[in-house]
């Protein structure tokens, strides 16, 4: 089925429920197809966006949608040269900025009959090396990524949802077409404060939350958190990077969720792993997805199978980039894993943020889950730096709740059951902030280059 038709089907089904604030299903199929008629774009055109996640993106999304057009949306934080680079790649034929006004015209008739193998979206990567890579995603991808979604994460007829991870990002654009699913409400934030989101939840009843792990940090540690009303929430998913045990405590006790979900994917293939009971077990990634096999290869990189129904099918124009990431019919996801004694996936971390030290393999996440439960720790993020005697030392990148120092910190480590002394940290800087991507991710490269040698 196509998303055109999709949305057909929900505005059928649930035409008064809430699709955005204050706009219902019946509404949203009527203005996308009002907008289509504006567009004036045919199917497989290339639609780009420079926008946050203002509700005008949203309805954008959809008349791309009702029309066949392709959706491209762009971070607004990417340098000029990329956004350039991005629009140029795709071969945009309109693009809408801040000061571009929505289109408005006769009702297309909807793109109905499109092949579900065509395209519907393409995302770029967030390029941390080279240019962005283009992700095409076809109608049938997203729509089953996001079926998967609705079973995974638990959700329930009319739930309703935070909207504020970005619409250029594959956990943003999801969320958008699992709402219309169920008939849920996508909660427009447009750009991330911590106090407006706690309000949001409070006022429009937000029922579940899928965010990054940083955007959860700062709402379980935000100094109002007592002021507001957070009982609405019933399901919790993370995804985009490692959640520390103490995170998953705090946000336990914070919001005493019915399911506390990890959900572990890419841009490439939506799905890998679910985890939906973080209490037992946090940090796990758990068992492949619902359409997916995953494997782990000889030297522990976790694959998985081109065959899932939430696949892409490669890189725009980079036949290049396909060959490095698809091999047998594999994608490799450059992440390092292991399986528990119950058979569930832990990701360790990125292959190529591997410390070798000493001729020893230690990997960032396992110090920094320990370093995390001191109580001066706020943030921490590991990295490797050069070393002559070990080839590479362990570097502790800290944001500190406290006058914490590196004695301490050390013997915190030195007392820990679950972190071999050879893996301790031999070095510790104290900053302000760790250097993040949009979607949460802590910018590892940059601390590495930044590392003293």
């Amino acid at each position: 089925m196509n998303l055109a038709l999709s949305l057909l089907g929900a505005a059928e089904r649930h035409p008064q429920a809430e699709a955005l604030p204050g706009i219902t299903y019946a509404e949203l199929r009527e203005r996308a197809a009002r907008m289509a008629g504006g567009l004036g774009l045919e199917p497989g055109d290339r639609l780009a966006t420079v926008l946050d996640n203002r509700i005008e993106t949203a309805l954008l999304y959809w008349a791309s949608q009702w029309c066949g057009a392709v959706f491209v949306p762009l971070s607004w934080r990417l340098a000029q040269a990329d956004l350039d680079y991005c629009v140029d790649d795709c071969g945009a034929r309109i693009v809408f900025r801040d000061d571009t006004p929505l289109p408005d015209g006769p009702e297309h008739p909807g793109a109905l009959d499109l092949d579900d193998r065509e395209p519907s979206l393409m995302l770029y990567t967030s390029g941390t090396t080279g240019r962005p890579k283009g992700v095409p995603r076809s109608h049938a991808a997203d729509y089953h990524g996001s079926l998967f979604q609705v079973v995974q994460h638990g959700y329930r007829f009319g739930d309703r949802t935070l909207g504020v991870m970005p619409l250029y990002h594959t956990m943003g654009v999801h969320s958008l077409i699992a709402m219309h699913l169920i008939g849920g409400c996508l909660v427009s934030q447009a750009r991330w404060d911590a106090a407006e989101a706690l309000r949001l939840i409070q006022d429009e009843q937000i029922t579940s939350l899928y965010l990054a792990p940083t955007l959860f940090y700062d709402l379980v540690h935000h100094p109002r958190l007592g002021e507001y009303d957070l009982s609405s929430v019933e399901t919790l998913c993370y995804a985009g990077a490692a959640m520390t045990s103490a995170l998953v405590e705090r946000c336990l006790e914070v919001f005493r969720p019915r399911l506390f979900v990890n959900h572990y994917g890419s841009t490439e293939v939506y799905t890998f792993s679910i985890h939906r009971q973080q209490a037992a077990k946090p940090g796990c990634a758990g068992r492949p997805s619902l359409g997916a096999r995953v494997r782990l290869d000889e030297s522990s990189e976790i694959l998985c199978h081109m065959a899932s129904d939430s696949a892409f099918t490669g890189y725009w124009n980079r036949p290049d980039a396909d060959a490095g990431a698809i091999v047998d019919g594999w994608y490799h996801t450059g992440d390092v894993g292991r399986l528990d004694g119950d058979g569930d996936l832990w990701i360790l971390g990125r292959v190529d943020d591997m410390i070798v030290s000493g001729g020893e393999n230690i990997h960032p996440l396992e110090v920094e889950n320990v370093l995390a439960g001191h109580p001066k720790v706020a943030e921490v993020a590991v990295v490797a730096a050069p070393d002559d005697r070990l080839g590479q030392r362990v570097v502790a990148v800290v944001v500190a709740d406290g006058a914490a120092t590196a004695e301490e910190l050390d013997a915190f480590c030195l007392a820990s059951d679950g972190l071999a002394r050879f893996k301790r940290p031999r070095e510790y800087r104290f900053v302000e902030s760790l250097p993040k991507s949009p979607s949460g991710k802590i910018l590892r490269r940059l601390l590495r280059e930044e590392a003293p040698t």
